[in-house]
Parts: structure tokens; C-alpha cells; sequence
């Protein structure tokens, strides 16, 4: 019997997904693609990997997984939830293989560091690495906060552990891609800043302290002076400097310019409602 059921949201990743199932390969697992109508080649890919492919309309991640959790087949104890531009290294394949079959019953899930690169780059700091997400959990022990953006797997009962090995994030769709994915974070972020009531989960320490600052620090400085501090903290204080200048373009990019266009919709936003 397989141990580990794998969940893939996708939407035309042809140039990622290879990747990702590569590194698969020898896990054993149930691999599940959850597609949103891509046009490309990412059904024949992952069906000629030996996938299960469903489609379900995209309207936010969060979403997204809470579906596939509460409607595939999943038949194994273990569940992991993975990106289509993330892959696994074989140390962490390795490591899952080897802990999986004999986990003490009070641990439910399981922390991995993500590894993100960047034009080639591993972005090592600016507050980067490592980024602990839970992602590997018993079936029926975790489902996703309702959030926008940010959002994070929630365990429901028992212990978590943290594994040694890595996720590595690494979209190889280029630069525009990545400009076009911020601007839509942009709007979803937005939706959460504006929200009343967004959903959270019981986070770890590292995401939960993140979330914390953002709220009760970050979100209380003036608009635009904020993104720009940001900025100046991670890149100078943080080190993101020593990233090249790879790091460079993604630290401003992500760090300040995202930042700021989140700042200049709310802003936006703000002058609409005033007139």
C-alpha cells in the first residue's frame, strides 16, 4: 500500500510540472492533478506520468486545496500538498521514505524548509531561507486557512515534527510571468487587508511571528513609507545584498515594488471611496 497521496494545483505549468513529477519519481505516491483549464500541454503531461488529473474552477489556493481534500479518493495515511513549480530534493524524498511508514501516532504533520531560486539563484537571505511550511500531514489532520493570499495548512490534532531535507521553489516561466503573478497577488492581498474577518489558522512560530509583524506593525505604518522600509530592512539588514544581483532584482521586485503596488491599489481604493 502507498504511504503518501501527493495534491498538484495546476494551470498551464507544461514548462514547470516536469520538474516537479521528476522528482516524484521513486516516492510511490498517488499523484493528484488538480488542473483549472489549462490550454497548454500540463493534462497530457501529468496524465503520461501516471497522475490522476481533475479539474475544479480556480478562485483562490486556499480553495483550491479544501476541495481537493474534501472530494479526490485519497486512500493513503499521509498527504502532501505541492506546487507544480516546486520540486523535492532527493534528500527529502529519501528522508519521507524512510520516516512515513514508522511515525509515532501522536505526529500528524510534518514542517519542510522551502528553497526559492530566482533566475538560477538560491535566494539564501533577506529573511528567505528557510521558509518552514507544513505540508506533509495524516489524512484528515490538516486543511488550508481561507485566506487570499498567505495562506498556510492548518493541523487540526497532534504534534508536528520538522524534516531536514527541502522544497525547492523555482518557476521557470521568466520574468514577466513573475511581474503578472504579483500584480494578481497584489489584488488578492488587497482583499484580504480589506477583509473584517480573514480566516487564521494556529500557525508555527515563524509564520505565525511573520503574520504578527505584518498586522500589528507593518500595516499600521504610512502607506508607501512602509514598502520602502521594508525593503531597506530585508535587502541591508537581513543581507539580502549578498544574493547577487539576482537577489537584487528579486528583493527589489518582490520586496519594495510589490509592496508598493499593494500600497498604491489601497490607495486607489481609498480616493474612490472619498469622492
Amino acid at each position: 500500500m502507498k504511504n503518501i497521496s501527493i495534491i498538484i494545483p495546476t494551470f498551464n505549468e507544461e514548462i514547470n510540472l516536469p520538474f516537479c513529477l521528476d522528482s516524484l519519481k521513486s516516492m510511490d505516491a498517488d499523484v493528484f492533478i488538480v488542473d483549472s483549464g489549462s490550454v497548454d500541454k500540463t493534462v497530457p503531461i501529468a496524465q503520461n506520468a501516471g497522475c490522476q488529473v481533475v479539474f475544479h474552477e480556480f478562485q483562490n489556493q486556499a480553495k483550491q486545496i479544501n476541495w481537493a481534500l474534501n472530494h479526490l479518493a485519497i486512500k493513503t495515511p499521509w498527504v502532501m500538498r505541492l506546487d507544480a513549480d516546486e520540486r523535492l530534493t532527493p534528500a527529502l524524498v529519501e528522508e519521507l521514505k524512510m520516516i512515513l511508514s514508522r511515525t509515532a501516532d501522536n505526529i500528524n504533520g510534518f514542517e519542510l524548509k522551502r528553497r526559492v531560486y530566482f533566475m538560477g539563484q538560491w535566494i539564501r537571505h533577506g529573511g528567505y531561507y528557510p521558509t518552514w511550511l507544513l505540508r506533509v500531514w495524516r489524512n484528515g489532520a490538516a486543511f488550508c486557512e481561507d485566506r487570499w493570499m498567505d495562506e498556510h495548512m492548518v493541523l487540526t490534532n497532534g504534534q508536528i515534527e520538522k524534516l531536514t531535507g527541502d522544497i525547492i521553489d523555482e518557476n521557470r516561466k521568466g520574468l514577466n510571468f513573475f511581474l503578472q503573478k504579483h500584480i494578481s497577488f497584489a489584488d488578492r492581498e488587497v482583499q484580504d487587508i480589506n477583509s473584517s474577518d480573514p480566516s487564521e489558522g494556529n500557525l508555527n512560530l515563524q509564520a505565525g511571528t511573520k503574520r504578527w509583524l505584518k498586522k500589528g506593525l507593518y500595516l499600521r505604518l504610512p502607506l508607501f513609507f512602509r514598502c520602502f522600509f521594508y525593503w531597506l530592512y530585508r535587502y541591508f539588514i537581513l543581507l539580502g545584498f549578498l544574493d547577487g544581483k539576482e537577489g537584487l532584482v528579486f528583493h527589489f521586485l518582490q520586496g519594495f515594488w510589490y509592496r508598493f503596488l499593494i500600497d498604491a491599489k489601497l490607495f486607489e481604493m481609498k480616493k474612490k471611496g472619498t469622492k
